[in-house]
């Protein structure tokens, strides 16, 4: 028996930038989950949970890529603190 899928959706958003490690990926995406499930839950909307983290969004926003934003957001590098 031979079960053939055709999708037609894009998963390449969702996988891991290159330059981050999978791990630290996978872990910030289920962080990022939890803390939008939080803002749904008290009634707010996709871009407050993406302003909570500090990361800008033109333009209207879902809540899978504000996941996808806070997750990025998270695994971003610090700055470097100039003295």
């Amino acid at each position: 028996m031979t079960i053939a899928l055709d999708t037609k959706a894009d998963f390449s958003t969702r996988a891991c930038p290159p330059n981050v490690d999978p791990a630290h990926w996978h872990q910030s995406v289920g962080y990022a989950r939890q803390a939008c499930a939080r803002v749904f839950r008290d009634g707010g909307s996709p871009a407050e949970a993406v302003a909570t983290f500090g990361a800008k969004i033109d333009g209207r926003i879902d809540w899978s890529r504000a996941v996808e934003v806070i997750a990025e957001a998270m695994c971003a590098r610090p700055a470097r603190r100039v003295a």
